[in-house]
Parts: C-alpha cells; sequence; structure tokens
C-alpha cells in the first residue's frame, strides 16, 4: 500500500464540534426555515393549480416530483414533498412565456451575460426556434421544418459523429425511444448525467456485488440497527429522507456521519408536518457522531474501521465476522484483511484527519449493531480513486454479513429523479444497457456491438472535432461538465446542436453551425395524445417504479412532450420500418410500456397493469437473495492499494476543492442565492476555508482572489472574482458551488473505471 501524500497542516480545526465563529445555520433543517423558502418562491407562482399538484405531489396517481430520485412511500403524508422538490415543480409552474417576442429582444451574445438563474426565471419555452448566425438570435421555426432539418443533418452524418445526451428527467417511456432511436441509427453515443455523478456506483459496484444500483428499500430502513453516511447532504439533496431517518432515530437507531462539512440536515430536523413540534421547536437529532473528514480521506476511514472490526475479531475469534457468510457469499477476504492490517495508524489519521480514538469510537457503533446501512453520495463517487472508496464501504458490510438481509445493505442516494431508470430501459454507452436479441426480435436492428461513449469521452470527441453532433434531452451539459471554458469554446464547432427543454439555460447560448431548441411539456403538464391523456413513469433510487400523471395546462399549444419529440426526430432521421411505429407508439404511451416489458421482462413484467402501484413497483434486485451476478459468483473483497482517494495530493500552499450545491439549486438549476443550511446568503462567488487555512495563507476574509487548478497539462484553468469567507472546514481544504468552479476541474481527472468527474478532489491555489 503506497501514498504520496506529504506532510499536511492540521491547526486548530476540531473534527467533531462546530466552529461558532464561523458561519452557520443554528436551527434544525425542515422546519420554519422550510416553509419559508417554499413560501417565498411560491408568492412568484401563486396559483390553485400548484396547490393541487403539491398535494398530489409523489402519491398514486399524482404528479411524481421532477426533482431528487429519493422512494416514495406506499402510505405518503398528508404532504409528501419537501422543499426543493416543492421548488422545482413551482419553477417548472412560471406564468412567463419565452418565445419568439423574448428572443426577438435578446442577442445570444447579450444573453450571455445573464445569470443562470436569471435565463431560468425568463419563463417557460413556447415555441420550436432555431439559431441564426446574422441576427445572433434565435428566431421561430416550424416542427416540420425543424425536425425535417434535423433529420437530414443527422442522415448525412456517419452514426458515431453524434451523440444523444440524456440529463436524467425524462421519463420511462422517452427514454426507451431515445435508446432505441440512437441503437437504430446504428450508434451508442448515450451519455447521461450520471456520468458526472453516479457512474462510480454503476459501474463498480457491479464489480463488487453484482448490481449496478443500492440493494435496500424503505422497508429497511424500519429495521436497521445503524446507518454510516459517508459524504451525502441529505438536508439539501433528499430532504424527504429525513422522516425515515428521524423514525429510525426515535426507534434506537445509531447514525454516525463522515462529511468534510457539517450539513445541518444530518445533524438536527424539525418535521415541518408535525404541528407540535413546529410551535415548540421540537427537533430530533438525526446524528449520534458526526466527523469532519478531510476530502480524499474516506478510504483511510474505512481501512480504520476495518481494522477495529480485525482488532475485535481477534479479542473474541469467531463471534465477530460472519464467518459462515465470508466462506459461503464472498471471495477475496484474505488478501483484503492482510492489506488492511498492514495499514498504519498514523497514515490513517494524517490523511483521514481523524483520530484513532474517534475511528474506534464509530467502530464500536459498528460493532454493536446486528444490522447496518451503508449510505454514499458524491463525496464518494466523485474522486479519482472513488472506486475504491466504494469497494471499501462493500468491504466494511460484507465483514458482518450486512447485504442480503433485512435491515442492511448498501444505499447510494442518487440525484436527478429519473436518472436511474434512464439507464434501466437502456440510456448507456454499452451494449449491455440494452439487450440486442431484443432489438432484433422486436424490431429487426441489428444493434450496434461496439461501445459508445459517455459524457467524458464525448467531450474528447467534441475538443477532437470527431463529434458533429449534440441532442441533448433535457439539461444543461454546458455547464454540468468539467473544463466548461474550453467546452464552451468548442461546442460552436459543431454540425448541429438539439436541445429538448423545459426553460433557457445556458447550454442553449453555446450553439453549433445549426441549432435548435424545441420546447417540450413539463412534469408537471398535461399530456394528450391520440388516444387521450397519457402517463409517464420513472424509477426513484430505491428502484421502484411509479407512474405520474400531469395536472397542469402546458405554456402553449406548441410545446410537445419529450416522447413525442423524440419519436418525431427518429421519424425524420431513420429510413421507413414498419416494425419501428413511432406514430403509434406515440399515441399511446401504453404500447411503449409494453415493448419496454417485452425486452426487460424480470423487472417490467405487466408494467401497465403495476405502475399505480402505492410507492411504486419494486423491480428487485438479486444482491437481496445473494445472488452474486459478479465475475465469480459471489460478493468481492477488494483490498486498498491506497488510503487515499484523490488523484493528486496537495502541497505547499495548495488546497483540495470541494464544489458544493446550495440549498437553493438543484444540479445545474439556480433557484436562488440563499444556502441557508450552511448560514451562507448573497453571492455565490465564494471561496471557503477554515481559519487557520486563512491565517496559514496570510488571507483575510472578504478578500477578492482567484483559484487556479494545480494539475500541470499544459492548460491554465481559473476562476476569478471569488470572495474568501471563513466556513468550518478540515485543513488543507477549499470549498465552493458547482458549477461556477467546474472550469478548474480538467476533463481528464476522474474516477479511474466510470470517469466521473473528480468534482469533490481537485487541486487547487489560492491566487491573491
Amino acid at each position: 500500500m503506497t501514498t504520496n501524500a506529504p506532510e499536511d497542516f492540521t491547526g486548530s480545526h476540531s473534527a467533531t464540534e462546530q466552529d461558532a465563529d464561523t458561519p452557520f445555520y443554528d436551527h434544525a433543517s425542515g422546519g420554519w426555515g422550510s416553509l419559508e423558502g417554499v413560501a417565498r418562491i411560491f408568492a412568484e407562482k401563486p396559483s390553485s393549480v400548484a396547490l393541487k399538484i403539491l398535494g398530489d405531489l409523489n402519491k398514486p396517481k399524482g404528479v411524481m416530483c421532477s426533482s431528487c430520485a429519493w422512494a416514495k412511500p406506499a402510505q405518503p403524508s398528508t404532504f409528501e414533498f419537501c422543499e426543493n422538490g416543492a421548488k422545482a415543480t413551482l419553477w417548472e409552474l412560471d406564468h412567463k412565456k419565452v418565445g419568439a417576442d423574448f428572443m426577438a429582444s435578446h442577442t445570444v451574445t447579450e444573453l450571455k451575460e445573464w445569470h443562470d438563474h436569471d435565463l431560468e426565471k425568463s419563463g417557460r419555452l413556447t415555441e420550436p426556434m432555431k439559431y441564426d448566425h446574422a441576427q445572433d438570435r434565435y428566431v421561430p421555426v416550424s416542427w416540420d421544418e425543424a425536425f425535417s432539418a434535423i433529420g437530414k443533418k443527422l442522415g448525412e452524418m456517419e452514426p458515431k459523429q453524434a451523440v444523444f445526451y440524456a440529463s436524467g428527467h425524462a421519463g420511462l417511456e422517452a427514454s426507451y425511444l431515445y435508446a432505441l432511436f440512437a441503437r437504430a441509427m446504428g450508434h451508442q453515443n448515450l451519455p447521461q448525467s450520471s456520468n458526472m455523478c453516479h457512474e462510480t456506483t454503476s459501474v463498480n459496484l457491479k464489480t463488487f456485488i453484482g448490481t449496478p444500483v443500492g440493494t435496500c428499500t424503505l422497508e429497511d430502513f424500519e429495521h436497521c440497527d445503524t446507518i454510516f453516511f459517508f459524504g451525502q447532504n441529505t438536508g439539501t439533496n433528499s430532504p424527504r429522507f429525513l422522516h425515515q431517518l428521524k423514525k429510525a432515530v426515535q426507534r434506537g437507531c445509531r447514525i454516525v456521519t463522515f462529511n468534510p462539512l457539517r450539513e445541518r440536515g444530518l445533524i438536527e430536523f424539525t418535521d415541518p408536518q408535525n404541528i407540535l413540534g413546529m410551535v415548540t421547536g421540537q427537533s430530533t437529532q438525526i446524528f449520534e457522531k458526526y466527523y469532519q473528514v478531510k476530502p480524499g480521506g474516506d478510504i483511510a476511514v474505512l481501512a480504520g474501521l476495518m481494522k477495529c472490526v480485525l482488532a475485535a475479531e481477534d479479542a473474541a475469534p469467531g463471534i465477530v465476522l460472519d464467518h459462515d457468510f465470508i466462506a459461503s457469499e464472498t471471495v477475496g477476504f484474505e488478501e483484503t484483511a492482510n492489506a488492511v492490517r498492514t495499514a498504519s495508524w498514523d497514515e490513517i489519521e494524517r490523511i483521514s484527519g481523524l483520530t484513532r480514538a474517534m475511528i474506534q469510537e464509530a467502530a464500536d457503533i459498528y460493532l454493536s449493531a446486528d444490522k447496518a446501512i451503508g449510505i454514499y453520495g458524491m463525496g464518494l463517487t466523485q474522486h479519482v480513486n472513488g472506486w475504491l472508496n466504494l469497494g471499501m464501504l462493500c468491504n466494511l458490510l460484507l465483514m458482518r454479513g450486512n447485504m442480503g438481509k433485512q435491515g442492511a445493505g448498501i444505499s447510494p442516494v442518487r440525484g436527478h429523479s429519473n436518472v436511474q431508470g434512464q439507464r434501466t430501459v437502456g440510456i448507456g454507452e454499452k451494449s449491455a444497457h440494452m439487450p440486442a436479441d431484443k432489438l432484433k426480435e422486436l424490431f429487426g436492428i441489428d444493434a450496434p456491438t461496439e461501445n459508445g461513449l459517455n459524457a467524458v469521452r464525448a467531450c474528447e470527441g467534441i475538443l477532437d472535432g470527431s463529434v458533429k453532433a449534440m441532442i441533448s434531452l433535457g439539461g444543461n451539459l454546458v455547464r454540468a461538465l468539467p473544463d466548461r471554458q474550453r467546452l464552451e469554446e468548442a461546442w460552436p464547432t459543431m454540425e448541429l446542436t438539439v436541445h429538448i427543454a423545459t426553460k433557457l439555460n445556458r447550454s442553449h447560448l453555446a450553439p453549433g453551425k445549426e441549432s435548435y431548441i424545441l420546447p417540450c411539456l413539463g412534469r408537471t403538464d398535461k399530456d394528450i395524445q391520440a388516444s387521450g391523456p397519457q402517463a409517464v413513469s420513472m424509477e426513484d433510487s430505491l428502484s421502484h417504479i411509479s407512474g405520474s400523471i400531469g395536472q397542469a395546462e402546458p405554456p402553449s399549444e406548441q410545446v410537445m412532450s419529450e416522447t413525442a419529440i423524440v419519436a418525431r426526430l427518429a421519424e425524420a432521421t431513420l429510413p421507413a420500418n414498419p416494425r419501428l411505429d413511432w406514430k403509434g407508439w406515440t399515441a399511446n404511451y401504453d404500447r411503449i410500456r409494453d415493448l419496454i416489458a417485452r425486452t426487460f421482462p424480470d423487472e417490467f413484467h405487466d408494467f401497465n397493469e403495476r405502475m399505480f402501484e402505492p410507492g411504486g413497483f419494486y423491480r428487485g434486485n438479486p444482491v437481496r437473495d445473494r445472488k452474486w451476478k459478479t465475475e465469480s459468483g459471489k460478493a468481492q473483497f477488494t483490498a486498498p492499494t491506497t488510503l487515499s482517494a484523490l488523484g493528486q495530493e496537495p502541497v505547499a500552499r495548495q488546497l483540495t476543492l470541494i464544489t458544493l450545491r446550495s440549498n437553493d439549486q438543484f444540479n445545474t438549476t439556480i433557484y436562488g442565492h440563499s444556502d441557508r443550511l450552511r448560514g451562507l446568503e448573497g453571492s455565490r462567488m465564494v471561496v471557503l476555508l477554515n481559519r487557520d487555512e486563512m491565517a496559514r495563507l496570510g488571507l483575510s476574509e472578504g478578500q477578492v482572489v482567484s483559484l487556479r487548478c494545480s494539475i500541470e497539462d499544459g492548460i491554465t484553468r481559473q476562476v476569478h472574482g471569488l470572495t474568501v469567507t471563513a466556513y468550518d472546514l478540515p485543513a488543507g481544504c477549499a470549498a465552493g458551488y458547482y458549477p461556477e468552479l467546474n472550469p478548474l476541474v480538467p476533463l481528464a481527472y476522474h474516477e479511474k473505471h466510470s470517469l466521473t468527474p473528480a468534482y469533490k478532489g481537485t487541486p487547487v491555489e489560492i491566487i491573491a
């Protein structure tokens, strides 16, 4: 085991106590603050329809939230939505409109100067538009003209020159057709938003335990004895999860958190639906132990926890480890145990920023539990050695048989509402994502056998000129990517860019030589096709599929559904094939769901009959039955080869940058400039440092500085105009907002196996 980390400055920062001299939110998450956040945005968009949609949100035959992918309980609360879900819903139910009049008043060059928040706040897109280079404006175009021109352009290209991106929002129906369209065209260039966040999960969990998704269901949280959190901010990214955590704590479950920031959602929660609690200020302490691990230090923490488990086994042979489980269900234990035993506590403490006593304290909680769940987010996945972060967490759980039994397992918390489901129905660059035999049987298509491009590889293709067209099914890809400055400059060199979108965003302002904006229905909008009203469906983080029915009038008669747009694009591009019934599928989405069921029968049998089951229907996971679809047929222990998840350790005046989302944003959508749950308000152009680091680097509060990437590859990457702000962070760490700081992350600096950008571990320097 090797590491190249230098001696680190530690200062006086406490890894377990709040620094009261830096900003923080001194109330519980949820509570009145959450209600005020919802009220603020509702006041901008009040309507009786909005109230009805919110009342039915995440309930059977209601609208499924377009924000996070957290599960929908079979017995929902009166209000089964959170602050961020309400913001996302109300943001979509916008009475303002962006059409020909708006575009006639603003050039693209002018709009580039607008903030992301202001672009989206302009309103809903209402008609198809084409970019006019001479005017530097988007101008109206008919749907027929747009489809014909796009289809002609795609048809003139080699299939591999086109990329079909999906953001994680579109329902299973549109997503399936999109994946089918790409393969019928002859390519598998199907990058997805998961490529920027949880692709580390999809690739590496498959290697370790044979499934690309988490193993838990909501019921497991009713039976677990302990939950260990790593790098996941529940209060901002999946607030409805707090209800399950509150109930777990109240019945005696012990929660331990490892995260560089003290995130309020995992500290304290007041249920906004508990009237007595709201009136009296009663709250539930979520964590029992909270440790501020250094960025990239989770492998070291997990190695320390495993050392403690092995030491306990040595002291009481035969009763700590689950020997029967290890012998019958796993491979690689001895090699892994030997590697962990040889790891030094000095290195573990230095890299993690935690003491041996702290790690032993956490291990004692794990050892006291019969059933444990491991939760993680992008704090584990967005690292160069993210694969080993996940491998070590799997190791810890496997040691005591915490896989394949009730109340135990591993549970990544996904971001976008259907990002997991899109992969399930075929959006992905690999042949394994959509069975070739089914494509041949159902449609007579000889599917491509060569894997396509994920997000990083597609961007490399844009930079080198091999990618000629980008079709975006939702999202704001230019803004979400690393190395943004380089990519924004290269984007217009493509022959064709097409954006299927509900609102204007930054990506639309980097038009290719031919560029279109195609306005689509949102999740809240009624979708009426030839056979009548339609429903769409999505899969949550816990692998349950739910139907969703829009209830609002669309913003314009010219807006089409995502499903209809994908079908029309395919029809305009591909040669006629009587087995590709794009018109018929658009007329009745039941027929698309029947195709999904025939393509993936194990997961989606009786799809139409089951899609409105309370809580959604479960598509299953073999790990729950201790069936391991790995190369060995067993769960895989993974021996650590390093104790650091970082690709490059900081030296001298360098810092490790982690990028954050605020309480007032969802992915690249910025609802406002408040980060209430961190005690931060106003500008997003900040760099957060602890007070000791500020003193070490000779910086003062409020000083305006630049950040420069410290990776030397011949390219200078800088972000200017950042205000130094004291904050409770570990030593050697800087933090700032995503996507503003994305330009600092090189495209080539990514997780080793999945190519997920290392947004949580980039070395930077402050230029004062």
